[in-house]
């Protein structure tokens, strides 16, 4: 349990900081939106969902 909620704070590093650096647009407010549930998912310590949505967010970008 500790190392999925290690690795899903570091996924959500990333991701957090593949947003800053995305310009401006419909693909930078997608993430952000996922983004966001996924910090609402990690605070109710549901990995599956928070994984679900940085999956999400990483799409979002591509």
């Amino acid at each position: 349990m500790i190392l999925e909620t290690d690795n899903s704070t570091n996924v959500s590093d990333k991701v957090k900081a593949a947003w800053d650096k995305a310009p401006a647009g419909p693909k930078r407010e997608g993430e952000l939106k996922h983004y966001q549930e996924a910090e609402k998912a990690r605070t109710a310590k549901n990995d599956a969902d928070t994984h679900k949505a940085l999956d999400a967010a990483k799409h979002a970008l591509a």
